[in-house]
């Protein structure tokens, strides 16, 4: 539960609060295709898991050439430290709004203190803590309740898609699109299964 919280990240928080801010309910039709994609993909890196035994890196270097893996190594690489770079600047800018404070302090305040409790605190500890986190994501169904949308705009915008017709609109469907469906889920998955 508290893996499966986490895909909720505060770069995903972002991205999905600026599309909504940006653009209203417009891109809502976009859970409808993301939904099925990221189910398919994760069945089937679960299903990896569960045949071989092994998670994602280690059924890779089983079937490809070293080369091959290296890439693939090196982009998660890359995309899982721009996703936690993201995940901070977010918190960051979250904590700037409420703070006042500059978001370059939060950012080194929340590493160091992630850091620090990632390597100090026992693992049934921080997993209790963060399940008991996970329970904030209920604030997205009270404030879609709180808001008071019109529930017939939000249904025909969730059911008939809508083409972007600006650049911006655009590059947040793709935004969307990156940080629902992200690369370091299909290992999480594939390694869920094995253990």
């Amino acid at each position: 539960m508290v893996t499966g919280a986490a895909d909720d990240d505060p770069s995903g928080i972002a991205t999905y609060s600026v599309a909504g801010a940006q653009l209203g309910t417009a891109l809502l039709w976009t859970s409808l295709l993301t939904w099925p994609l990221m189910a398919a993909v994760q069945s089937m890196c679960a299903r990896i898991g569960m045949v071989t035994g092994r998670g994602l890196a280690s059924t890779f270097h089983t079937k490809f050439p070293r080369p091959v893996l290296a890439v693939v190594a090196g982009a998660l690489f890359l995309a899982n430290t721009i996703n936690i770079g993201a995940d901070l600047a977010g918190m960051a800018d979250a904590m700037e709004l409420l703070t006042r404070i500059n978001s370059h302090y939060w950012v080194v305040a929340f590493a160091a203190f992630i850091t620090w409790a990632t390597i100090r605190l026992r693992y049934i500890v921080l997993a209790n803590v963060l399940k008991w986190l996970a329970l904030f994501l209920f604030a997205y169904v009270v404030t879609a309740f709180y808001l008071h949308p019109d529930w017939s705009t939000v249904l025909h915008d969730t059911a008939i898609p809508a083409v972007p017709h600006s650049g911006a609109a655009w590059a947040t469907l793709v935004a969307i699109l990156g940080t629902t469906i992200s690369p370091y889920l299909f290992f999480w998955q594939a390694s869920q299964e094995v253990e």
